[in-house]
């Protein structure tokens, strides 16, 4: 496999959402294999991202967001009515190698939605590859498109929950039932140092996967060291709501990956 396409997510593309929905999809993620899987597959078997990627994809388990999803990519939004939309759940992306891990709410109803990729063709998006681009991790500041050339060094960006919600908020069933997804690509990112929660629900996410009693305190560039030694550095998330009115600025966006440079050396 190319070096590129490991830091990228190309995929299976270009099938409706009608006539293709469970389909499995063609991952370009590569790296190394753990024992052990905690959501999906059989006990005691070789668990790989490739693995997480194709579970993810094909994931029915909460029929409440697979109703969604595959709905709003029937019905689209007008902008976007000649294209066919992803419409199922969205996997993690970036390098196997990374040492800063990326998590975000959930995929956007029109942009991970639509594109396939977390993070990509929404506003929020184009702040965080904006921001991770600045830091190195990126090789290019926009994410608009699955085939638009995005690499990530050095990173792995994916969501608590893997397809998207109505109103953007999942349940706290829907939550717990998909974080089995993030706990193993957790196990396979052995190298990750630092990760960086992008809002609360993130957070919140994280700290169940460790088991935190209490609730370690959300801020703006906070930071709390985990029980295995990563660091758990949070941030205002890129959501229009807060970009919008001033609650999150661009230079302290920047900062939040200024900092994980820093912290993953």
């Amino acid at each position: 496999m190319a070096e590129p396409l490991l830091r990228s997510m190309v995929g299976e593309r270009g099938r409706s959402v009608e006539h293709d929905r469970h389909r499995r999809h063609g991952s370009t993620i590569g790296g190394g294999a753990v024992r052990s899987l905690s959501a999906g597959g059989q006990s005691g078997t070789v668990d790989s991202l490739d693995q997480v990627t194709a579970e993810v994809v094909t994931c029915v388990a909460c029929p409440r967001l697979v109703a969604w999803r595959e709905l709003v990519a029937v019905e689209k939004r007008a902008s976007y009515r000649d294209e066919t939309y992803w419409g199922r759940p969205v996997p993690g992306f970036g390098d196997p190698a990374a040492r800063l891990l990326v998590v975000g709410l959930a995929p956007a109803a029109h942009g991970g939605n639509r594109t396939g990729r977390v993070f990509t063709g929404d506003r929020s998006g184009d702040w965080v590859f904006r921001a991770m681009w600045k830091a190195g991790f990126a090789n290019q500041p926009t994410s608009v498109d699955a085939d638009d050339g995005l690499e990530l060094t050095g990173a792995y960006v994916a969501a608590v929950v893997r397809c998207a919600p109505p109103a953007n908020k999942p349940t706290p069933a829907e939550r717990d039932r998909c974080l089995g997804y993030l706990r193993r690509e957790l196990d396979l990112l052995g190298q990750v140092k630092v990760i960086v929660a992008l809002g609360l629900f993130a957070m919140d996410g994280v700290s169940r996967l460790y088991g935190l009693r209490p609730r370690p305190t959300f801020g703006h560039l906070a930071e709390h060291v985990l029980p295995d030694g990563r660091t758990l550095l949070c941030s205002y998330h890129p959501s229009q709501q807060n970009t919008f009115t001033g609650v999150l600025t661009e230079p302290a966006f920047d900062a939040v990956f200024s900092r994980a440079r820093e912290l993953t050396g």
